[in-house]
């Protein structure tokens, strides 16, 4: 298919042939990335989560944008050539669209998630869910992060984890004590129940079949259990991860140890939150002062 798109630009459009292959470089890119077929259906969220993971890799904001372009086209090209009815890239305008910031949870919005799983029980599989949303809003780990998380990555001594992410790149992140109480439950009480068709897988996470469980699925929970919960609002993967961040900000942490939790290389990518801290101040002062 992209060698279609290739012919495409070249023979319809008039591309030079170099800028025709620096697309098909980048949308093959976007599909290793994803984990995307090329003719797999994929939506506006996912286009924002690609970019963003590129800003987060420390590649520069004009590298972005040109990635962007090259999504926009391959879209409209899927949708002139029938193989797409919508395209998702439409809208997407800003060449800084990585600084995109879609809807946040509120603490109460966040409670609600969690007790869509209650730690009260035992059966196994909830157990386990309640035991990730905890993990994912305590420390701010991407799904893939989670996904990938051994069970000897836990330091319950320490209450920590240890986490790689992005490039291979190890960074300890916090936990707190109450993420911490119910991952202990879950590892004790559902885990090894989990593990019983393969006891030797290492991943902290398991299906029911006992494999590890993969990032796709854990989206698929959080969408779920947000329809539970009645959380009427935008939801994608990095839905806890950035309301983590938004909510430590908030609450008065330093932007640096956001960005040492986060795992970002540039702080510039971090300081996305300051744009959701600003707005919540200049709301905060227009209700409350005299003149607001």
């Amino acid at each position: 298919m992209i060698e279609k798109f290739v012919l495409s630009l070249l023979a319809e459009h008039g591309l030079a042939g170099k800028t025709a292959e620096a697309y098909a470089a980048d949308m093959r890119d976007f599909f290793s990335r994803m984990d995307f077929a090329p003719d797999d259906e994929f939506s506006r969220d996912d286009i924002i989560e690609y970019l963003c993971s590129l800003r987060e890799a420390g590649m520069e904001a004009a590298t972005v944008a040109r990635r962007l372009v090259a999504l926009k086209v391959f879209c409209r090209w899927r949708v002139e050539e029938g193989i797409s009815e919508k395209d998702p890239s439409a809208g997407c305008s800003s060449p800084k669209l990585w600084r995109y910031l879609p809807d946040m949870l509120t603490p109460d919005e966040v409670t609600r998630l969690l007790e869509v799983f209650p730690n009260s029980g035992k059966e196994p599989l909830v157990l386990r869910n309640r035991a990730i949303f905890e993990l994912l809003y305590a420390s701010g780990l991407r799904v893939s992060e989670a996904a990938a998380l051994k069970l000897s990555n836990v330091d319950f001594d320490e209450e920590m984890v240890r986490v790689t992410g992005k490039g291979n790149k190890t960074r300890i992140v916090p936990v707190g004590r109450t993420a911490l109480r119910i991952l202990r439950r879950y590892i004790e009480l559902a885990r090894g129940i989990l593990a019983e068709k393969s006891p030797e897988t290492p991943n902290l996470f398991l299906s029911r079949t006992g494999k590890p469980l993969d990032r796709e699925r854990i989206w698929m929970l959080v969408k779920e259990a947000c329809l539970k919960a009645g959380i009427d609002k935008n939801i994608y993967p990095h839905l806890l991860r950035h309301s983590f961040a938004t909510h430590l900000l908030e609450n008065g942490a330093d932007l640096r140890i956001i960005q040492e939790m986060l795992g970002h290389s540039d702080l510039a990518t971090t300081e996305i939150y300051t744009h959701v801290d600003r707005n919540r101040l200049m709301a905060v002062h227009k209700k409350f002062h005299p003149r607001g």
